[in-house]
């Protein structure tokens, strides 16, 4: 075994402690009279306000992924992985314009996931299906990234073992964390991880907060910080011999940056647990409240992202064997105390549990609505739909658990670039059916089809850098007619419109069957007062620990 760092660990033992309690005792938060109910195990009734949805929501957007990938991406390429502040700032605006007409029309009616309001907006069982089964795929190579982020602190505390070590002992306490985590989603829902984010922040802030102030200053500052970075950036890269990166976006790169940003923000917008953390609100004024200060998080965002150029000039290089993603951790366990890298260890965990529980639960919500139900047990009861998706939480996360220990994190990593190719894809079905019902219900599985097969087909062409006959190997590609490189998503999803578009105008030219919808035009402005009309919807309830509900107008 690697030496331990004792002290780190037990710090971050002890923080893992109190959130599993936490956790556990979530299941009394605004418990229901009902709690056999979906939309109380998978949206914990609706209820929470402001101050709820702001730690859930940041937890969810900033997870581990957010803490080591792109510090990881701008320690090993430079600017370009800066591309994750202006992605943000671009989704709270979407967020801002649509979301709240996603919250009533759901909330009318008793819809738990986006396929169901799919489903109820074009009478479709097959685009609903897409809906779902993109959403559940895309989710398990996210869920894997969290995974991986632990794996990444639990390594550098000295847990990783060393060579020869058996691979159940190796991975014995990441097995031990999601086993822990399971339990507790599976036994409180989404109120557990909400419950979490409160603490799980407060961390964040504390040792991120700290390390963009006392890095730079025991590494002499940001000059000192920049001459090192652009010295190592300029060296060329062994996979392609071209330097390894830049300090800036030069022309060549910019088309990949912006299409990348404005893909990115987009398809984050339809990450299924992104949807389930905004169908938990009690109201559509929280979700726009949020959508407005939630771009404060992007400021600690751009400072996280440098430390990926601090660990450059604190010289982390030789200690992680060639794995960006242990540049951060790394960092911390070199220029902090080991007591507060123990904090700061127990931020990164938990801002992957935080994700992680919800988007098994968005995941579970899925199947459990959109195929389960649908095809297989139309006649559910509540209770047998929340078991059924408590289970399958389970299953979720212990699949994407074998599918990082199985395949490698690089295989994760770049199925993760996927999945948000192909969450891009419903974009159409489910933001532009919450305006307009022109679109013909065949035109947009139509489209769907097109743009998920061109962009995995693409992706699936691009190698890794400097592996002749690798696949998966990134997600820019040069863009038809342009010629230039972009985000492989953004173009799928320009081919998805077209042939939605022309397929729409043939089928209303043939006055082929539309479907009927389930939807009325008030339903899209409908408040907490109105929904519990449908007899699937949760009754307001007054929120315990944030503004009434009552008063949130």
């Amino acid at each position: 075994m690697t030496d331990i760092n004792i002290p780190a660990l037990i710090v971050f033992t002890a923080l893992f402690a109190v959130v599993t309690v936490m956790g556990f005792r979530a299941a009394r938060w605004r418990r229901a009279a009902d709690p056999m109910r979906l939309d109380e195990w998978g949206l914990a009734g609706r209820r929470f306000g402001t101050w709820t949805t702001w730690f859930v929501l940041g937890g969810e957007l900033y997870n581990a992924y957010t803490f080591v990938a792109i510090p990881a991406l701008i320690f090993g390429a430079g600017a370009i992985g800066f591309y994750a502040v202006p992605y943000s700032l671009i989704a709270f605006p979407l967020v801002f314009i649509f979301m709240p007409r996603l919250w009533s029309v759901t909330s009318k009616h008793g819809y738990v996931t986006s396929a169901d309001f799919v489903r109820g907006r074009f009478g479709s069982k097959a685009l609903a299906l897409a809906v779902a089964i993109t959403g559940l795929v895309a989710t398990m190579p996210f869920i894997a990234m969290q995974i991986i982020g632990i794996q990444m602190v639990l390594d550098v505390m000295g847990l990783g073992g060393g060579p020869g070590t058996h691979w159940l002992v190796k991975d014995a306490p990441l097995l031990i964390a999601f086993a822990v985590l399971a339990a507790y989603t599976y036994s409180s829902g989404m109120r557990a991880p909400a419950l979490i984010a409160f603490v799980k922040d407060a961390l964040v802030y504390l040792a991120f907060g700290v390390a963009v102030v006392y890095i730079p200053y025991k590494l002499g500052g940001f000059d000192v910080i920049f001459t090192a970075v652009e010295k190592h950036l300029s060296q060329p890269s062994p996979a392609t011999g071209a330097p390894l990166g830049s300090l800036t976006i030069g022309p060549e790169m910019q088309w990949t940056y912006a299409t990348f940003a404005l893909g990115s923000a987009m398809a984050v917008c339809m990450s299924p647990h992104q949807i389930t953390g905004m169908l938990s609100v009690g109201s559509r004024n929280v979700i726009r409240r949020n959508a407005a200060l939630l771009p404060a998080y992007s400021l600690l965002l751009g400072l996280i992202a440098l430390l990926g150029f601090m660990a450059v000039a604190a010289g982390v290089g030789e200690s992680i064997a060639g794995n960006p993603q242990l540049a951060v951790p790394q960092l911390f366990e070199n220029m902090f105390p080991a007591w507060f890298a123990g904090i700061a260890f127990a931020a990164i965990g938990l801002s992957a549990l935080v994700p992680a529980a919800v988007m098994s639960i968005a995941a579970a919500n899925l199947f459990t609505r959109n195929i389960y139900k649908e095809f297989f047990k139309q006649n559910a009861t509540p209770a047998q739909e929340t078991r059924v998706a408590k289970l399958v939480s389970l299953l979720i996360k212990f699949g994407a658990l074998f599918f990082v220990l199985a395949l490698g994190k690089n295989f994760a990593v770049n199925l993760q670039l996927l999945g948000a190719i192909w969450l891009l894809q419903t974009f159409p079905a489910v933001v532009f059916s919450l305006y307009t019902r022109w679109f013909h219900r065949w035109g947009l599985l139509a489209g769907w089809a097109t743009g998920v097969s061109y962009g995995t087909l693409t992706a699936y062409g691009v190698p890794v850098p400097g592996k002749s006959g690798s696949h998966f190997g990134g997600a820019h590609e040069i863009i038809p007619i342009i010629g230039e490189r972009g985000y492989i998503g953004l173009t799928a999803l320009i081919l998805n419109l077209i042939v939605a578009v022309v397929v729409t105008i043939v089928l209303r030219a043939l006055k082929a069957p539309e479907g009927m919808d389930a939807t009325s035009p008030a339903d899209y402005y409908a408040d907490k007062d109105e929904s519990s009309a449908h007899p699937n919807a949760a009754p307001p309830v007054k929120d315990a620990m944030d503004v009434p509900i009552a008063t949130q107008h």
